[in-house]
């Protein structure tokens, strides 16, 4: 079964930045889509970025526009979320995702429901 670790979560001050790592147990990310998404409590999951798994497509949410990037180094199975110019409305739990597509697929979604296998997330919090 697909395993999904996220690390690099912490506090940091407003206007900071932090980058999280989504490193993901399988010999090849060739077929797997990857999205991040983030949840406080009470509220449902935001997606918040996707990358597809020939790489060629990104999905941002409209908040994170701008400020947080996605990038993927195949070669050690792992993905990062780069966060930018940090806003106390960023704390979150950060989670990441895969989903199973065929080889060079451009496909990305920020809907939750396409993903199947899930990190048990990291806690991010930005707060002075």
């Amino acid at each position: 079964q697909l395993q999904l670790v996220e690390s690099g979560g912490g506090l940091v001050q407003p206007g900071g930045s932090l980058r999280l790592s989504c490193a993901v147990s399988e010999f090849t990310l060739d077929y797997y889509t990857i999205g991040w998404f983030r949840q406080t409590p009470g509220k449902e999951r935001e997606g918040v970025l996707c990358i597809s798994n020939s790489g060629g497509s990104t999905m941002y949410a409209d908040s994170v526009k701008g400020r947080f990037t996605i990038s993927r180094d195949n070669a050690k199975n792992t993905l990062y979320l780069q966060m930018n110019s940090l806003k106390p409305e960023d704390t979150a739990v950060y989670y990441c995702a895969a989903l199973v597509r065929p080889y060079g697929s451009n496909w990305c979604s920020l809907n939750e429901v396409y993903f199947g296998s899930w990190g048990q997330g990291t806690q991010v919090t930005v707060s002075s």
